[in-house]
């Protein structure tokens, strides 16, 4: 058997291509798998499990149809889709995970996490972080109507594209030093992970040890996906 690991597809309306590969991968691949792990940014902004988005419904449909044919999906929030509840995992089925998450694979000890608590250099958007994930920040932001919610999420995905741009690719990087703090943290040897849309696998030399980072990459032009099984994990492209 084997088990899946996907991240970073961002599904929007305005992208049913990406959709739609989704979809096929749960009506195909996903159905052999022992299990699915979809570490974060599934969707390209979340502002409430009350939207009653008519692509996102379909999403919800193939994801139950997944877990309900014996498919265990378990979810965990990335930085688009962190106000994902409880109401999203009754309809579809999934578990959702803290992040990050420890789990043993095939004889291996691996965490898993989407990555974004990772990219310290970052210190502004760190602080960002901090806010979104608070409880009560979350609750103040639900309780504002859904045009609204609707309304802030398209303007932070335009100042973060805005800060993108201005920003060098190894301060929006993982930081080494604390992937190296989570690896020895766990005690693991694979440290899995998403949301820097570089897919590669790395080995971090830990001095007395060495261990491997394996990225996964977006769904923009095609799908990421690592499978694993019992000959280890392999990182791999899914072409349109």
């Amino acid at each position: 058997m084997t088990t899946l690991f996907i991240s970073d597809l961002h599904l929007e309306a305005e992208r049913p291509d990406i959709g739609d590969q989704f979809v096929r991968f749960l009506q195909t691949d996903a159905t052999e798998a022992e299990a699915l792990y979809i570490l974060g940014d599934l969707f390209e902004a979340w502002v409430g499990d009350d939207d009653p988005n008519t692509h996102y419904a379909i999403i919800k449909m193939a994801l139950r149809k997944l877990v309900d044919g014996g498919v265990p999906v378990y979810f965990m929030h990335g930085n688009r889709d962190f106000m994902i509840g409880k109401k999203f995992a009754n309809e579809t089925g999934i578990e959702i995970l803290e992040d990050p998450h420890p789990v043993k694979l095939y004889g291996e000890k691996a965490l898993l996490s989407h990555g974004d608590a990772m990219c310290t250099d970052d210190v502004q958007y760190q602080r960002v972080r901090s806010m979104t994930r608070d409880p009560d920040w979350q609750v103040s932001m639900l309780a504002k109507p859904l045009k609204e919610r609707l309304r802030i999420a398209e303007e932070a995905r335009r100042q973060s594209l805005e800060r993108t741009l201005n920003l060098s690719m190894d301060i929006m990087d993982v930081n080494q030093g604390a992937v190296m703090r989570a690896i020895n943290e766990y005690g693991v040897d694979v440290l899995l992970h998403g949301h820097t849309h570089r897919p590669d696998i790395h080995t971090v030399d830990l001095g007395n040890r060495k261990a491997k980072r394996i990225v996964l990459g977006d769904w923009y032009t095609q799908g990421s996906v690592v499978r694993w099984d019992l000959r280890g994990p392999k990182l791999e492209v899914m072409p349109r």
